[in-house]
C-alpha cells in the first residue's frame, strides 16, 4: 500500500489547483437548494451543522424545518423550554447534541445580545461547537477562510493522500488538519466548504465510490492503486458490553404511562424514560423494591395490580455498548391522582402526548403500546 514520506504535505498537486477542481465540479453538480442554503445566517448553519453530526442530510431536513418553524432565531430557542427542545430532537439520537445548543442559545442570547462570534476561536468557546463545526459556521455564515474536517473531508483527503491511520487518533487527525488547511482556498469560502461536505457525502462515499466522475480522480494515491476501500483506515476493534436493564412501563386504568425525566449527565440525558431496574430482580416484587419511590406509592395507592406481562427482550446499541432491554408490563385497575409534586415524574398519554423529549427505545415501545 503507497505511503507518502512526508503525509502532511500533498505530492504532485499545489492547493489552487486541487480547490479549483472541487469548486468547478461544485458549480455544476454541488447541492445547493437545501434547507439551510437559504436565508443564510450564523444561526441557521449553527444548527443544521449541529443536527448533520453522525446523521445523514435526508434524516435531518425534516428535523431542521420543524425546528425553524418552532424556533426561528436563536433568541426564540434561548426562550424555549428544553422539554420542548429535546421532544422536537427525538429520533435524531446524540441528545447532547440537543442540551448543547440550548445552552449555548441562552449564551448567546443573554450575553452575546443574540449575536453569534464571527471567528473559530469564539465559536469554540460554545457548548457543542468543536472546530471543524466553528470553521464550518464561519466559512458558510460569515464567508471568512476556514478549515473543516468532518467525516466527510477526512474521507476524501485520507483517500486522495493515502493517509494511513485512524482518523480519530491525534497524530493522524493532526496531519489531516495540515493537509485540510493546505488544500482550503483564501476566497469562495462558503463554496468550498460546501463543496468537501458534497464531495465526501454524494462521490467519495464509505462504500463504492464513483470514481470515475470525481473531480479529484487524477491524482488521487488511493484510486490510482485501487486501494479506495482500505481507507480511512478503521477504528480498532473492541468488544462490545452489553447491559442488561428491565424496564416497568406502568399503565393506570386511563392507560397513560408513567414516565421519568432522566438526570442531564448521561445517555439519554434530559430525556423522559421508563424507570429500570436490573435482571437480578427476578421477580415483580423485587424488581418495584427498586423503583422509585413515588411509582412504588402510585402502584399500591389503589386496589391492586390487574395484570403483568413481560415482553421479549431486545437490543439498542450505542457508540460503546449495547443495552439489552426486557420491558415488564404493569397494568394497574386505578388511576393514582398524583405522583409527585417534582416535574420530573409524569403520566404520559400515548394517545394525546406531551411534548416531551423521549428516548428512542421509549418511543418505540410507546407505539407497541398504542
Amino acid at each position: 500500500m503507497p505511503q507518502n514520506d512526508n503525509p502532511t504535505l500533498p505530492q504532485k498537486i499545489s492547493t489552487p489547483s486541487f480547490a479549483q477542481h472541487v469548486l468547478h465540479w461544485f458549480d455544476d453538480h454541488g447541492r445547493k437548494n437545501l434547507p439551510w442554503q437559504h436565508d443564510i445566517n450564523a444561526y441557521r448553519v449553527w444548527v443544521s451543522e449541529i443536527m448533520l453530526q453522525q446523521t445523514q442530510v435526508t434524516t435531518v431536513i425534516p428535523y431542521f424545518e420543524t425546528f425553524m418553524a418552532n424556533f426561528p432565531d436563536v433568541n426564540a430557542l434561548a426562550n424555549a423550554d428544553i422539554d420542548e427542545v429535546l421532544h422536537l430532537w427525538t429520533g435524531l439520537g446524540y441528545y447532547a447534541r440537543a442540551r448543547n445548543l440550548y445552552k449555548a442559545a441562552q449564551h448567546v442570547s443573554t450575553s452575546l445580545q443574540g449575536d453569534f462570534p464571527t471567528t473559530v476561536d469564539g465559536l469554540v468557546e460554545l457548548p457543542g461547537i468543536g472546530r471543524s463545526t466553528a470553521a464550518a459556521i464561519v466559512s458558510i455564515a460569515f464567508e471568512q477562510p476556514a478549515t473543516i474536517l468532518d467525516g466527510n473531508v477526512k474521507r476524501v483527503l485520507t483517500r486522495h493522500q493515502c493517509i494511513e491511520g485512524w482518523p480519530g487518533n491525534t497524530q493522524t487527525q493532526n496531519t489531516l488538519w495540515d493537509l485540510a488547511e493546505t488544500y482550503t482556498p483564501n476566497n469562495r469560502s462558503r463554496d468550498y466548504t460546501q463543496a468537501m461536505m458534497d464531495l465526501g457525502a454524494t462521490l467519495c462515499t464509505r462504500a463504492k465510490p464513483q470514481c470515475t466522475i470525481c473531480p479529484v480522480s487524477a491524482d488521487c494515491k488511493s484510486y490510482a492503486n485501487n486501494c479506495q476501500s482500505d481507507f480511512p483506515n478503521k477504528k480498532p476493534k473492541k468488544a462490545m458490553p452489553k447491559k442488561h436493564v428491565h424496564m416497568l412501563i406502568t399503565l393506570n386504568s386511563e392507560g397513560s404511562v408513567y414516565l421519568e425525566q432522566r438526570p442531564d449527565n448521561g445517555i439519554w440525558g434530559g430525556l423522559y424514560s421508563f424507570p429500570e431496574c436490573t435482571p437480578a430482580s427476578a421477580n415483580l416484587n423485587d424488581m418495584l423494591d427498586t423503583a422509585p419511590p413515588v411509582l412504588r406509592q402510585a402502584i399500591h395507592s389503589g386496589p391492586s395490580i390487574q395484570e403483568i406481562e413481560q415482553w421479549s427482550e431486545f437490543k439498542h446499541t450505542f457508540s460503546h455498548y449495547h443495552l439489552m432491554i426486557t420491558p415488564v408490563i404493569i397494568r394497574l385497575n386505578h388511576s393514582p391522582l398524583t405522583v409527585s409534586d417534582s416535574d420530573q415524574h409524569t403520566w404520559f398519554n400515548p394517545s394525546a402526548p406531551s411534548k416531551l423529549g423521549l428516548a428512542a427505545p421509549v418511543k418505540k415501545l410507546l407505539s407497541k403500546l398504542t
